[in-house]
């Protein structure tokens, strides 16, 4: 039976492919990002913006006509916040310090119907959410509206989702369960892994398949050949645009790498990121250690990383998404 709220992104020619050469990373963009409209554009799910679990389990325990019954019965209910919902406000907060053109966009794509979906609507206008794009299929496939809509980036609580949007050229992670607090601090903090989110998955197998000996081995004698682009290239590059458009020292966006590579290995990192033309606020080369707690003390509002291991022990501290992509994810 179908979830609901199952979005899926096929492979089809109109989704983004991210360059893997070495070009400066506003030609690896998304398509959202035209001459006329540099707006960052964010897909996401509705069970990834609210606390749904209980309608949810509800669908999988008994159908979708009680699952249906159940919305509508309660469509006056609020819908609690979800892990991504801090995250969002953060990124249409953005709007309020961007001039009259709206900076940031975020679209809700939902295998609901629009019957179902109208609980949905009403706790977005309750909270004051600055959504107005939507799709609710009825149970079919949400993938066809993620080009149309030019999202840079696809958030699902789903991981086969999100795993069909990668494949399409998509930006995309599922939104896990966290019981992180929420960051008081008004700045948007994103933090990215490098090896297989930002940059391909060559050095990850090269580590895999030799050891990491042969892994320091292969950066050094290359570290001047840049690395090639990950799936969330694109989506850095976006941001990258919009931070652009505040003064650096007020920005209200922050960005680190927070990523297992120490030295020698972090040479190539930077120096790709210098060929990309793509700034990182903060870079952290952390040499194996548990990321969890310095994604605490960084206080990132979400962070990616296609690692199950670590995003096991980043869920503990911040809200994470797994970006299902690379020999991490066979």
């Amino acid at each position: 039976m179908n979830d609901p709220d199952h979005s899926r992104a096929k492979g089809s020619g109109e989704a983004r492919t991210v360059p893997e050469d070495g070009t400066d990373a506003t030609q690896g963009a998304h398509a959202s990002s035209s001459v006329s409209d540099n707006r960052l554009v964010v897909a996401i799910s509705s069970r990834a913006l609210f606390d749904m679990g209980d309608s949810h389990g509800l669908f999988e325990r008994e159908g979708l006509d009680a699952y249906r019954a159940y919305q509508i019965e309660h469509e006056n209910d609020l819908l609690e916040p979800g892990v991504a919902f801090p995250l969002v406000q953060k990124l249409l907060g953005l709007n309020a310090l961007s001039g009259d053109v709206p900076a940031v966009e975020v679209i809700l794509l939902s295998r609901n119907s629009g019957d179902t979906g109208l609980r949905i609507f009403n706790a977005i206008q309750h909270y004051k959410l600055g959504i107005s794009r939507a799709a609710f299929t009825s149970g079919a496939p949400t993938s066809d509206y993620i080009a149309p809509f030019r999202a840079d980036l696809f958030l699902s609580a789903n991981a086969e989702d999100v795993g069909r949007a990668l494949r399409a050229g998509v930006a995309a992670a599922t939104i896990l369960p966290s019981t992180a607090p929420q960051r008081s601090s008004e700045q948007l903090r994103i933090a990215f892994d490098g090896d297989a989110v930002i940059f391909g998955d060559e050095g990850e197998r090269v580590s895999k398949e030799q050891g990491l000996d042969a892994f320091h081995r292969n950066e050094s004698e290359r570290w001047a050949e840049p690395l090639s682009g990950g799936p969330f290239r694109g989506f850095l590059a976006a941001l990258h645009r919009l931070q652009a458009a505040f003064p650096a020292e007020t920005s209200p966006i922050r960005t680190a790498l927070v990523t297992a590579r120490s030295a020698p290995a972090h040479k190539r990192v930077i120096l790709t990121l210098r060929r990309w033309g793509v700034r990182i606020d903060e870079a952290l080369f952390l040499g194996g250690r548990d990321k969890g707690p310095f994604l605490d003390a960084f206080g990132a509002d979400i962070f990616f990383d296609d690692s199950p291991a670590n995003v096991e022990s980043a869920r503990k501290h911040v809200a994470t998404g797994h970006v299902p992509h690379g020999v991490s994810n066979p």
